[in-house]
């Protein structure tokens, strides 16, 4: 019996519109959709996130959220690090969570910094997993490393500047990447990122599309 593949397997209780119509119009033909897609790219403040899930998303159907979207949109409201930003920011994104894990869009790319060795960063990245859990999605965890004079470089790209407004100032920019890099641990140790779909890349002197081409074959995208 031929196959139609429509949408996604969301493994929810209501089907995708698209399986509905899919069902009317091939009456004898069984819906085999793909299973949601959530890829979580995560490491260091200009690393690289950003431009390699462009690429992602340039070669797959699945669709970027840069942790940068959301940031933008408040902060010229709410001072970063504020409790009204915090709020904000993460009640954009889970939102937006849901709604795509229970949509029929093939999948997201999330660029995220993960400052390990913090309770409340573990706590975060376990309930945005958890959304895409529930729908039975594919979840695959890729960690960027380069090395800081590469990451002050790109701190500076113009991809970066244009989608980044709050970096513009670049000298302001590149004394809190350093500040940060002092505070907090942004690669993970040995065996500390359990996920079993997982990938570790040092980006260093890779371009972001020979990165992006890596992460594509290694999940199969």
């Amino acid at each position: 019996m031929e196959s139609v593949c429509v949408g996604n397997c969301t493994g929810g209780s209501n089907p995708p519109l698209s399986a509905i119509y899919n069902s009317l119009l091939f009456p004898n033909k069984i819906a085999i959709m793909p299973k949601m897609k959530f890829v979580l790219i995560f490491g260091p403040p200009a690393v690289g996130k950003m431009a390699v899930g462009m690429e992602i998303a340039k070669e797959t159907d699945l669709r970027l959220f840069h942790n940068h979207m959301t940031i933008e949109l408040v902060l010229p409201f709410f001072e970063f690090g504020s409790p009204a930003f915090s709020r904000l920011v993460n009640l954009f994104r889970r939102e937006l969570f849901k709604e795509v894990a229970n949509s029929d869009l093939p999948g997201i790319i999330f660029t995220f910094v993960w400052a390990f060795g913090l309770e409340s960063e573990e706590k975060y990245v376990s309930e945005i997993v958890k959304i895409f859990e529930e729908v039975n999605a594919e979840i695959h965890f890729v960690e960027l490393e380069a090395d800081l004079s590469v990451r002050l470089k790109r701190n500076k790209s113009p991809l970066r500047l244009q989608n980044k407004a709050s970096k513009r100032n670049t000298k302001q920019s590149e004394l809190l990447l350093l500040e940060h890099d002092q505070k907090y641990r942004f690669n993970s140790l040995a065996n500390e990122v359990k996920h079993k779909s997982y990938i570790r890349i040092n980006n260093s002197e890779l371009s972001a599309k020979a990165a992006a081409a890596q992460i594509i074959t290694e999940f199969k995208l």
